[in-house]
Parts: structure tokens; C-alpha cells; sequence
């Protein structure tokens, strides 16, 4: 059996809080492997990330066959660029194994190690990160299958280039900074995290197993933000000598066609929302296959890679991408909301996040500038979205408004169920009406303020 488990590292807990009807309740911080599924509001979830985050077609159109005859036929990438199947039953999630293994599906075993998507082909990366990966899984072996890890322990391999992961947070994160040399840090992504040491792969690969052993002593699922610093300056006592530039997340959108550094291109899709179904992928591949695409990344920010396509046949295939349900153009209001999967898919969730999510789009386009990220919560674990943003969680009451800040924080204003698009269409009013000359609307809100925004809320 190729299959062994999968990812840990997104934020998704899915079990139902509320006492509606549902199946076994799952501890939060569990992840939805394939060898043990999570109950969710449309049946069991299955999250998976293949080996290198790389799939050939062939490979990606049997997961949309397998989805639709053994799940609900909704399939998902997540923030992190993770694979989730939904809708499956006890007597199905086996069949759905059997079927990844057949198609020779690699899933390794412990933890995800996340790696840039487009690795190996792009040319101005630095080191090969998927060289690294098999590396520090053949010789931490042991450690990283330890079951003394926390389900949801992340680590991120980045070999630089085109589509980094500097944006995306880890709890252990393995940087390239030249062909020959690593940095190792931990707690944070490319700006925030700590680094602990530097050197070639070997050195970085010890650092990363004293890590490991540190968190696996440590037990209880702990994380890298619980290594006691006077802990980690006793195994590392280099650490705050080591020179090296913060790695600021680059904002270059997934969607649309991206010419590499030697002339190839590739090009981004993303599914609406992160969500698609296996119809419109399937459809989706086929014509892909016809165009002379090769291959499947699955990257950050709820996309993939389509590799191999000549660059004549990348119009033709964003139309037909649009037509099926797939953002395939930079730019578009979808790519600033954070959407989890919402009532009806997660027995957690208040309300219908991506129905509202499109209500939003066309009532209150003064929130979608660029400047900011809604994210959209069916309740207060924020699933979706692990960072601050203008936040809206659902609750028994109705909804609550966060204005910059994570689900689990206490809302700024609280809204009734029955006037949440009178209220989100006063606060885009707000915007238009206090928005200085080329100042943003993040810019706006901020300075408005929670006074300023409960004022316009309140105005009838």
C-alpha cells in the first residue's frame, strides 16, 4: 500500500460543536487523513498532500473519478495547497485508498513537508527542495513519524524562486540561500521566524532532527512556539549570531499565465473559493491533456500549475477555465476572501459562506481593492484563514465583525443574522465616503476605527 497518511498542517477542524446531528466527535488539532477521516457537516473529510505536491493528469482525473463515485464529488485545495475530499462514507473512504494507490499516488508518512510548487522547473530557484525533502525523510525517518509529534506540525522546504513560500507560516522551515547553503528557522514564516542555524544540507538536516527530538520530548502535541528559548539557545548557541535578509512575501498572484525566467510558461487556476467539482475538473484536465499540458502542481492560495502548456494555447485555455468555474485571470475579488467550507459541508458553520461571499462581491466592491482579506467564518475557529484580516464569524446570534484580527477574537460589532448585507453594504458606504485620495481600504478602516465603523453600522 502506497498510501500511509496524510498532511498535517492545515488549520481545518471540521466536527460538529453545536450538538447537530453528526458522526463521532474528533479532537480539534486532529487531521482528516486518509487512514483516519473527520466528520464534517456532508460526511467524512479526506485531506491529502501527494508526495512533492505534484500530480500528472491522469493521476488528478482519477481523484475527480474517485471523489464523484465515492465522496459528494466536491473536492478542495487548501490555503496551503492540500488536496480535501468531501462527502465520503465509512464504506467508501476505503475505496477511495484503494483507488490513490492504484493510480500511484505517493502519500508519505508523518507530517507534510510543504515545498515551493514549482520546484525543479523553475530556473531561478536557488536549490532543489524536493532533493531536501526526500533527504530529511530518509534520514529523520523515525522522527518524523513519531506518534509524540502534533498532528498539525508543519514544516516548509523553499528553494526559492518564482512562487516561494515566504508567505506561508511554519512551525520548522528549511530556506535555500545560495545552491550550497540552508537556513533553518522555526515559529513563523519568512519574516517571522526565528532562524537557529545556517549551513549546507547536512548541517540544516541535523537542526531539523535537534528540533524534532526537542518537540518530541516536549510530547502533548506540542508546537515550535512552545520550545522554551533558554531551551533552544542551550541546543543552538549560534543562533543569534547567524546573518540573513527576512524573506518578504512577494504578492504575486497564483492565477493567470507566468513566463518563467527561460522563456517556458506555466499557468494558475484557481477553483472559486478553493472549491471545485469533479465534473468541471475532469472537464477541466481533458482539455488540458488536448492543449499538451504535462503535469499538476498544487501551490499555496488554494490553486495549481498547469506545466507543459505552450504559451499559444494558454488563451484558449483560461476561457474555457472561466467557463468551468476556474479564476484563471490575476485580480479577480475572489482572490481576497478566505472562505471556509461553511453550513451545509461543516457542522460547525453558522452560515453559507461562499453564497454570502458572492452577495459581497457585487454589493460592496469598495472592500475588494487589494489592500485587504475578508475572511469569511462559519464559526469562531477561522479555518480558512490563520492570520489577522476583516473577519466575519457566524455565531447562534448571527454574525460578528472583526475588523482586523483572527476568528477567535472578540468582535468588534455583532450583527444580526437577518441584517448582515444592509450592514456590509453601510461599511463598503463608509469606505467611499471617508476614503482619502489614494489612501486604501485597509487604510480607511483603520484609521475610522472601531468607533468609526460601529457609527456607520448603526446609521439608517
Amino acid at each position: 500500500m502506497r498510501v500511509k497518511t496524510a498532511e498535517a498542517s492545515d488549520r481545518t477542524s471540521e466536527a460538529d460543536t453545536h450538538g447537530r446531528p453528526a458522526m463521532e466527535m474528533r479532537r480539534r488539532g486532529a487531521c482528516p487523513a486518509l487512514a483516519a477521516p473527520m466528520p464534517t457537516g456532508d460526511g467524512l473529510l479526506v485531506r491529502l498532500r501527494p508526495a512533492a505536491g505534484a500530480l500528472t493528469l491522469p493521476q488528478f482525473a482519477g481523484l475527480a473519478r474517485s471523489a464523484a463515485a465515492h465522496g459528494n464529488g466536491i473536492l478542495e485545495i487548501t490555503a496551503r495547497g492540500n488536496l480535501q475530499i468531501r462527502g465520503l462514507r465509512p464504506e467508501t473512504a476505503g475505496q477511495l485508498a484503494a483507488n490513490i494507490d492504484a493510480a500511484g499516488i505517493i502519500v508519505p508518512d508523518g507530517p507534510a513537508i510543504e515545498i515551493s510548487p514549482l520546484h525543479g522547473i523553475d530556473p531561478e530557484e536557488l536549490s532543489d527542495p524536493s532533493a531536501m525533502e526526500m533527504t530529511l525523510r530518509r534520514t529523520l525517518h523515525d522522527l518524523i513519524a513519531s506518534p509524540r509529534l502534533a498532528p498539525k506540525l508543519s514544516l516548509v522546504v523553499d528553494g526559492g524562486g518564482s512562487f516561494g513560500l515566504s508567505a506561508l507560516s511554519a512551525d520548522i522551515r528549511v530556506v535555500a540561500q545560495s545552491p550550497a547553503d540552508w537556513l533553518v528557522a522555526i515559529n513563523g514564516d519568512g519574516e517571522t521566524a526565528t532562524p537557529v542555524a545556517i549551513g549546507p544540507a547536512e548541517a540544516a538536516i541535523t537542526a531539523v532532527g535537534d528540533i524534532l527530538s526537542l518537540l518530541a520530548a516536549l510530547g502533548q502535541g506540542r508546537r515550535a512556539r512552545d520550545i522554551d528559548p533558554a531551551l533552544l539557545r542551550a541546543h543552538f548557541p549560534a543562533m543569534d549570531g547567524i546573518q540573513f535578509t527576512p524573506s518578504r512575501a512577494a504578492g504575486v498572484s497564483l492565477s493567470g499565465l507566468h513566463r518563467l525566467a527561460d522563456g517556458r510558461t506555466v499557468l494558475g487556476l484557481r477553483p472559486e473559493f478553493g472549491q471545485m467539482r469533479a465534473s468541471d475538473l475532469s472537464a477541466l484536465l481533458d482539455l488540458a491533456k488536448v492543449h499538451g499540458a504535462t503535469a499538476i502542481r498544487l501551490a499555496p492560495g488554494r490553486g495549481f500549475f498547469l506545466i507543459g502548456l505552450p504559451a499559444d494555447a494558454v488563451p484558449a485555455m483560461q476561457i474555457a477555465a472561466a467557463r468551468l468555474g476556474f479564476s484563471a485571470q490575476p485580480g479577480e475579488d475572489t482572490e481576497h476572501i478566505a472562505a471556509c467550507a461553511g453550513a451545509g459541508a461543516c457542522g460547525s458553520a453558522f452560515y453559507e459562506t461562499r453564497t454570502l461571499a458572492r452577495r459581497l462581491i457585487a454589493a460592496a466592491p469598495a472592500l475588494f481593492d487589494g489592500s485587504l482579506t475578508l475572511h469569511l467564518s462559519g464559526c469562531a475557529k477561522g479555518c480558512a484563514h490563520a492570520r489577522p484580516a476583516l473577519t466575519l464569524t457566524g455565531s447562534a446570534e448571527g454574525y460578528g465583525l472583526i475588523l482586523n484580527g483572527l476568528a477567535a477574537d472578540q468582535p468588534d460589532e455583532r450583527i444580526a443574522g437577518g441584517r448582515i448585507d444592509f450592514a456590509i453594504e453601510r461599511l463598503a458606504r463608509a469606505i467611499e465616503d471617508n476614503r482619502d485620495a489614494g489612501e486604501s481600504s485597509a487604510a480607511c478602516l483603520t484609521r475610522l476605527g472601531t468607533t468609526g465603523v460601529s457609527k456607520a453600522l448603526r446609521q439608517e
